[in-house]
């Protein structure tokens, strides 16, 4: 299965304070809009999503399509057929996605320990 760039999306209480910490530790701004509350941050290959009042717990996410680049991938498996595998192997999914429809979408599905990992096809 080919799940796209991978990146750890935090829920944090003051981007500001965030951004500067992971400042220090090497991470650049690599996208987002710090006035509407999201940064992507990166050090090399390493991507951090920061998200300040958007979602309550921090996110494992995939994005079918992008490399950690964010550039669009030739080849990779479309989001509604990362879901059929996952719903195939019994795994509970968030919502079901149309399987007619193409482009955008998201879904979750939650790890055995809780973790919420975000699938999240941006074209």
């Amino acid at each position: 299965m080919k799940l796209g760039a991978f990146s750890i999306s935090l829920s944090v209480k003051d981007i500001h304070i965030s951004k500067a910490f992971y400042e220090k530790m090497g991470f650049i701004i690599f996208a987002g809009d710090i006035e509407k509350n999201y940064l992507i941050l990166k050090n090399e290959e390493k991507i951090i999503g920061q998200f300040q009042g958007m979602f309550e717990n921090n996110l494992l996410t995939f994005n079918p399509g992008w490399d950690q680049n964010a550039s669009n991938l030739e080849h990779f498996d479309d989001i509604r057929k990362i879901q059929v595998s996952m719903i195939n192997d019994n795994i509970d999914v968030n919502e079901q996605l149309n399987q007619k429809n193409e482009g955008p979408a998201s879904f979750t599905v939650v790890d055995p320990d809780g973790n919420i990992i975000l699938f999240d096809q941006h074209r």
